[in-house]
């Protein structure tokens, strides 16, 4: 059974830091696409970064530049590092993985539990 395990959210101030981290464990035999989303109350959940198997990533624009996403394949792992964090930034950041199970024929995607990311003074 596939499970995402995030960490790595909390409060901080503007223009502070924090890394999130997107273990995914369970059966796996292959991951293609690791990434963030995050929402907001009352607003849909919007990508905020994605990375492929290889080095290929992409950002929402609201990030480009403060924001980095790495993963380490060996580990089945996704890290998000935000810089230079805004108030705007603070939301519910859900970690994602299409992935491909051993008993399974095509990737699924597959979602964490979320965690908070808070930016107040």
């Amino acid at each position: 059974q596939v499970q995402l395990v995030e960490s790595g959210g909390g409060l901080v101030q503007p223009g502070g830091s924090l890394r999130l981290s997107c273990a995914a464990s369970g059966g796996i035999r292959s991951i293609n696409v690791m990434g963030w989303y995050r929402q907001v109350p009352g607003k849909e959940r919007e990508l905020v970064a994605g990375i492929r198997s290889g080095t290929s990533t992409n950002y929402a624009d609201s990030v480009k530049g403060r924001f980095t996403i790495s993963r380490d394949n060996a580990k089945n792992t996704v890290y998000l590092e935000m810089n230079s964090l805004k108030p705007e930034d603070t939301a519910v950041y859900y970690c994602y993985a299409e992935i491909l199970v051993y008993s399974g024929g095509y990737y699924s995607v597959y979602w964490g539990q979320g965690t908070q990311v808070t930016v107040s003074s």
